[in-house]
């Protein structure tokens, strides 16, 4: 059998399809590590996991909650991801030297874990847990690009293999694409190595401390969820107090879970028909929700359209734009733009995408095809081959939806 280690950034959207891959081989009776920040992964991925330290912070923390755009994609590239590789790239390579991995899964924007393999000839996969980096985003803006390839040189030059060539984001062998083409929509080119593998969703969702009897009250009447993810609370004060105002104009016909993590509606009457909680059983909810409003994270989306239900999605930062068109141009979402979208923006989008069945098909059909491409399982069997160790069972559903077009 098998042994993998699976390098991860402290950012719960990053670690959660991970945690499932990593279920997945243990079942099959591989052996898997980890190395990142031991609370977020043993939190995640639970407590007995075995964790390799490695130094870095244990968020992102102290970003600007104004940047937009490039600025933004600058900060997070210059300021995050790069020095977060410079101060893993001495754990990941006291971990593989203890572990002796077969294969590292190395997260995409966590370059420790594929530059340190490079450098010390382990083979590596990489896990692309959002599709912005598959789109080539940065086509129309050439300086942009230009300046992240040299970023990335000068870090390869630092803790990788000088004298190797090609994109550090995405493993010459294998890349998990946690997306289908159907949502990724037209690309020129993908990179070579890449796979199909859909969401790798939990088998049970978690429920936590939620009042479920609160969504029985009202059971004719549409139920909305509202969430702006975990590292938006700095910036999502205004939307969400539009949002809530937008549905309470709508309480004669709709319902809304609203998660509010930093409080941003403390001591807002939002009514009888908007339940505000920090914190929401995303998953389990999904299962009962007409629409969702959110900030297009990867996540978030794709674990909507899993269930068929369509988005109305105001991009902040990040690759959250990028995901956003892609929900745009598959018909599964109306978009608004963040910092202006009103009640009156937010609330004719909703009624939009409630109404009109065209959303609703569109987000089934998206939903067909992450059910199709096969998971965490897809991506166990895709690592397992790369590392050389297959076991002998196989889902005989997998075939080759998942497969690179």
């Amino acid at each position: 059998m098998s042994r993998c280690l699976f390098v991860v950034p402290p950012l719960s959207g990053h670690i959660n399809p991970a945690a499932e891959v990593a279920a997945e081989l243990a079942a099959r009776g591989h052996t898997v590590a980890w190395a990142g920040r031991p609370g977020i992964i043993g939190r995640l991925v639970g407590e007995e996991a075995e964790v390799y330290v490695c130094a870095g912070p244990d968020g992102l923390e102290g970003r600007p909650p104004g940047l937009r755009g490039v600025a933004a994609l600058q900060f997070l590239w210059q300021e995050f991801f790069v020095p977060l590789a410079d101060a893993m790239a001495p754990g990941v390579a006291a971990a593989i030297d203890h572990f002796r991995p077969d294969v590292v899964v190395s997260d995409q924007q966590t370059l420790a874990g594929a530059l340190v393999a490079e450098r010390l000839g382990v083979p590596y996969a990489t896990s692309a847990t959002t599709s912005a980096e598959l789109t080539g985003s940065l086509a129309g803006m050439p300086s942009v690009a230009a300046w992240l390839t040299g970023l990335l040189a000068a870090l390869r030059a630092r803790i990788g293999d000088p004298a190797a060539t090609g994109d550090p984001r995405f493993s010459p062998r294998l890349t998990l694409a946690f997306t289908t083409p159907e949502f990724l929509g037209p690309v020129q080119r993908p990179p070579e190595g890449v796979r199909f593998v859909g969401p790798a969703l939990p088998g049970r969702p978690a429920y936590g401390d939620f009042p479920w009897e609160w969504l029985g009250r009202r059971p004719g009447a549409a139920l909305v969820l509202v969430t702006l993810g975990t590292v938006n609370r700095d910036a999502g004060a205004r939307f969400l107090a539009e949002t809530a105002a937008a549905l309470r104009e709508r309480s004669d016909r709709l319902r809304a879970v609203v998660a509010d993590p930093g409080g941003a509606l403390a001591g807002t009457d939002t009514g009888p028909t908007v339940l505000i909680r920090s914190f929401v059983p995303q998953r389990a909810l999904l299962q009962h929700v007409s629409a969702v409003i959110c900030h297009a994270g990867h996540n978030t989306v794709t674990e909507s359209l899993w269930h068929g239900i369509p988005l109305v999605v105001a991009p902040i930062r990040d690759d959250q734009p990028v995901v956003a068109q892609q929900v745009v141009d598959a018909g599964a979402g109306v978009r608004l733009r963040f910092g202006r979208a009103d009640r009156a923006h937010i609330g004719a989008a909703l009624d939009t995408v409630l109404t009109e069945p065209r959303y609703h098909e569109a987000a089934r059909r998206i939903g067909t095809s992450f059910h199709r491409a096969g998971g965490a399982g897809a991506a166990a069997t895709h690592l397992e081959e790369l590392a050389g160790h297959p076991t002998a069972q196989r889902d005989q559903g997998e075939g080759t939806a998942h497969g690179s077009p």
